[in-house]
């Protein structure tokens, strides 16, 4: 029997993305289909997933009012052929600008009514709002994404549709993100009186989006299992930590995985040259290639790459003090991301100190980042929190060996090369402990003395490309758990 998921998400790859969460949800409906799940995935109707859907788009349900507006839903399929439903709400969504920003990186202010009107849809469809040949087609099971999609278990838990409530689930990619609107929202949202309870939606005197989520699915998943267990912690649960503790057992860590068939260096044409684990030798040809894209000096030491969004938690504000002491030891670094502006410029000042041996370039280039993966020889990431992180993944299948901060997902995806695990050849990569100058520095010493041991340099990326992060465990696992909400 195919159990029917409705995936709920305000991004997913290839028509929308600003970061890994639109990967996951982009992965998701193929990583679950072999396991007996069909998943359709909900998404808001910006001006590029309409434009997506072709000229003229199959109109399956509308609403006069979706919380306030006109509204229609679209059907179509995802670029691999999976379902796709569109919320086109053009008073909501047809407008320039990011999906949550405007052209000045400012929140939309109706952010509360243009994600709540989201829930609201997925809980309308659940309940079998649409119809095909006179049958409503409902939905097995509701899985929300982020603060962004985490009103429709709310929407479904207080203001149930059909005969029986559709189970829910809720996944965090960073609890950082909470989507907190003030109180007058709550009129507005069409939920009854007795969803203004601490256990229900209200949060600080306002409107908690992600922890309404969190209140009221059936389940709660994070990206990696020790960002399950971390987030019960103050020091990562972003004041929600009480109410993870709460949920206990309904708490879930199952590890991101990544599309092997798109990240994979065998078959990259991005690549000035493809290899893999057994022809490692061919990979010096992308190293050369990224000398010259980012004008560093040819050389035989390390060069670290950092691909990013340049902000605190990323630990980008310890990279600048360190860029010395990495150039002082042989090493070399070139940079794509962009952020904060201060921390771009003390990243551009750095390079200019360091010519030849800093490179950096502002903003996001998806083929540059894949060129970046095959021509560094180790990426650094100092993040001070990471629910999952995709970049240390790209990095350990393109043999681009992980330099991390153990905490969330890097912690569980790097196996680190200290003594047993060199003398047991397992070890994929380097991790330290406290992100500060002192570490990364430490950790960026380790990394250029293990770089001067070829053969144990090359035992590390060949374990590191031999590791398996496809969607094939994670997608079982949350086949898994949808059955055991379903039964």
């Amino acid at each position: 029997m195919t159990l029917k998921v409705l995936s709920v998400a305000s991004e997913a790859v290839p028509l929308v993305k600003t970061g890994g969460l639109a990967d996951v949800v982009g992965a998701l409906p193929g990583a679950l289909a072999p396991h007996g799940v069909e998943t359709t995935t909900l998404l808001p109707g910006y001006p590029s997933v309409i434009s997506a859907l072709g000229r003229k788009p199959k109109v399956v349900h509308t609403w006069d009012s979706l919380l306030g507006t006109p509204a229609r839903l679209l059907a179509g399929t995802l670029p691999d052929g999976h379902p796709l439903l569109v919320v086109d709400a053009p008073a909501l969504y047809a407008r320039e600008g990011a999906p949550y920003t405007d052209a000045a990186g400012l929140d939309w202010a109706d952010n509360w009514q243009r994600f709540a009107a989201l829930g609201r849809a997925a809980a309308d469809l659940a309940g079998g709002a649409m119809v095909k040949r006179g049958k409503p087609q409902g939905f097995d099971l509701v899985h929300a994404h982020d603060w962004q999609a985490a009103l429709a278990p709310a929407y479904l838990r207080y203001a149930p549709f059909g005969a029986t409530r559709t189970p829910s689930v809720i996944t965090i990619h960073n609890m950082a993100f909470q989507g907190w609107f003030g109180p007058e929202v709550f009129l507005r949202l069409g939920l009854p009186e007795s969803a203004w309870t601490l256990d229900g939606v209200e949060y600080h005197g306002g409107i908690g989006m992600l922890k309404a989520g969190l209140s009221s699915a059936d389940a709660i998943t994070t990206v990696s299992p020790t960002y399950a267990r971390e987030i019960r912690s103050e020091a990562f649960g972003m004041g929600l930590e009480g109410l993870i503790v709460e949920r206990g057992d309904a708490v879930y860590g199952i590890l991101n995985g990544i599309d092997a068939d798109v990240w994979n260096p065998a078959a990259d044409a991005a690549l000035a040259a493809r290899y893999s684990h057994r022809s490692l030798d061919k990979r010096r040809a992308n190293k050369r290639a990224l000398e010259t894209e980012f004008g560093l000096d040819e050389g035989d030491g390390p060069i670290f790459i950092v691909i990013t969004r340049l902000t605190w938690q990323k630990g980008m504000d310890v990279l600048p003090e360190v860029l010395d002491h990495l150039v002082g030891i042989g090493g070399r670094l070139a940079l794509l991301g962009s952020g904060d502006a201060a921390l771009e410029r003390a990243l551009i000042e750095g390079a200019s100190r360091h010519p030849g041996r800093v490179g950096i370039r502002i903003g996001y280039d998806e083929a540059l980042s894949h060129r970046m993966q095959a021509g560094g020889d180790a990426i650094l990431i100092p993040s001070r929190f990471e629910p999952c992180g995709l970049t240390q993944l790209y990095g350990l299948a393109y043999g681009c060996l992980p330099v991390v901060s153990r905490t969330g997902g890097l912690a569980d995806t790097v196996i680190d090369a200290n003594p047993a695990a060199l003398a047991a050849n397992c070890a994929t990569g380097i991790q330290f402990d406290g992100v500060n100058y002192d570490a990364l520095a430490a950790a960026i010493t380790r990394t250029v003395q293990l770089h001067a041991q070829p053969v144990v340099w090359e035992h590390i990326q060949k374990n590191a490309m031999r590791c398996d992060f496809s969607w094939t465990a994670s997608g079982k696992a949350y086949a898994d758990l949808y059955a055991t909400l379903t039964a």
